[in-house]
């Protein structure tokens, strides 16, 4: 699979009824697929495949729509409740298909014209017409039986027509996308931890076991043969494009730049050859060896990358990488980031970091400067300098805990204007509505590692939609 790329994302969606009722109460079966139709609409409109096994209405119906679901390998399930129904009907394709299920106990209006209703022309045509506006009767029978079979399941309540509701759908929907996204994503290891940072290093198997992803791990000499096979169009191409996408200081030199172009070709090459969704990377290599031209090269090219959806940390940091891959699914971007100072007197944290960035969410144009030291790392070479654009944004991390257990940690703030260090690096100023003592005491009470993502927009209720689709915890610090 080419990066950045991904398959449909298939929906399942079935309504429940009882059968009984439709030989008692003429049109009803009609008017709730009709609802059901509604519903199916929508969800297409987002661009997912709805796989719909209709009206669910007895045992041998729900069987047909378990095997439905499961021979199109739905990542998740919608059931929406039309009318009363037996639970028995609605167990064994939640049970069968063993993917995470929203119930949408969703009313066609928020009350009954009770007037209207009442001057109905029989009790039989009134019992017609309240049963299809009685979901919420089926809600507590369904709940109760999940319960009691241990199935994770997840409750919408509200009217067809409801702006809230809605949201939250939409919320499951970019959730399960994705998981989906993940579940198909190739993530390089390049290298290896930066020595000592002991908050960084991951458990790959029980990040694979959680995301559904695959790492790939990489050998330095392998992206050192690619530079070497770079043509010098390429590097005139590359080159190109710098001037395109960055802002490029007259300090720069002709050499530095093309020594980052002929990088930035090879990163792409690596990325194409292992259809790599992300990748995480450090390495230092001999003093004037080829490794070490190489890593002091990398960021114009990972910056790239980083904007065109393959997201690149530094430091080695795995589980970073897989939360700036999130919020970038998401849309939001993801910037590598960690705390840099805290501003009492304007009560802000800045957050930034040397490396790649995502020059996608950038306030103005992305700057490409030299510096003649990487703090902490060795050699010298060209840098990114850039703040992310100012307005909502959404911090996350991936964490894992003393127990072992995979969770995200979320916050939300605001990217705000002000003055900001200009030493190369990404460097924002971010206001959050707990204060930042309180803030930053939270945040590094749960446990992260000191880096994290930073994207665009407030998305913490999608991602906690995402945590439940993949069965961990979110800690949510504001």
């Amino acid at each position: 699979m080419e990066p950045g790329t991904q398959t449909a994302l298939k929906i399942g969606l079935f309504g429940i009824g009882l059968d009984t009722y439709w030989p008692q109460f003429k049109g009803l079966k009609e008017k709730l697929e009709g609802y059901q139709q509604r519903i199916h609409r929508r969800l297409e409109s987002w661009h997912a495949v709805v796989i719909d096994a209709g009206l669910v209405d007895n045992l041998e119906k729900s069987y047909q729509a378990a095997d439905l679901f499961r021979r199109e390998r739905v990542d998740l399930i919608f059931l929406y409740i039309s009318t009363y129904a037996l639970s028995s009907t609605v167990l064994p394709v939640v049970q069968r298909t063993r993917v995470p299920v929203v119930v949408l106990n969703l009313q066609p209006v928020s009350r009954i014209d009770y007037d209207s209703f009442n001057r109905l022309g029989s009790r039989e045509e009134m019992t017609g017409e309240w049963l299809a506006h009685c979901q919420a009767c089926s809600a507590p029978e369904i709940a109760s039986v999940f319960n009691r079979a241990g199935i994770d399941y997840h409750l919408v309540t509200g009217t067809l027509d409801d702006a809230e509701s809605w949201q939250e759908i939409e919320a499951w929907v970019d959730a399960a996308r994705v998981a989906n996204v993940f579940s198909r994503t190739n993530i390089g290891l390049m290298g290896h931890y930066y020595d000592g940072m002991l908050d960084v290093y991951s458990d790959y198997t029980q990040l694979a076991a959680i995301f559904n992803c695959h790492f790939s791990l990489l050998e330095m000499d392998e992206l050192v043969a690619l530079r070497g096979s770079v043509t010098e169009d390429e590097m005139q191409a590359m080159l190109a494009r710098f001037q395109h996408i960055f802002e490029v200081s007259p300090e720069c030199s002709l050499a530095e730049l093309r020594r980052a172009a002929l990088t930035s070709c090879a990163l792409e090459c690596l990325v194409q050859k292992h259809a790599l969704g992300a990748l995480a990377y450090y390495y230092e290599g001999q003093p004037g060896g080829p490794s070490e031209d190489i890593i002091t090269s990398v960021i114009a090219g990972n910056t790239l990358l980083t904007a065109n959806h393959v997201p690149v940390a530094g430091e080695y940091e795995v589980k970073n990488v897989l939360a700036m891959k999130i919020l970038d699914t998401f849309g939001g971007g993801g910037s590598f980031s960690e705390f840099y100072a805290m501003d009492f007197d304007d009560d802000i944290v800045m957050l930034g970091h040397d490396g790649p960035a995502h020059a996608a969410i950038a306030e103005g144009k992305v700057n490409l400067v030299p510096l003649q030291v990487y703090h902490g790392k060795p050699g010298k070479g060209l840098s990114i300098q850039m703040s992310v654009v100012h307005g909502p944004v959404t911090l996350l991390s991936v964490l894992q805990d003393r127990a072992g257990q995979v969770r995200l940690l979320v916050a939300e703030g605001q990217s705000e204007a002000g003055p900001v260090l200009q030493i190369g690096n990404t460097n924002s100023r971010y206001r959050f509505p707990i204060g930042a003592k309180a803030f930053v005491n939270a945040w590094a009470k749960a446990g992260p590692s000191h880096h994290c993502a930073i994207g665009i927009g407030h998305l913490a209720h999608k991602i906690e939609r995402l945590a439940d689709v993949l069965g961990i915890q979110v800690i949510r610090v504001c």
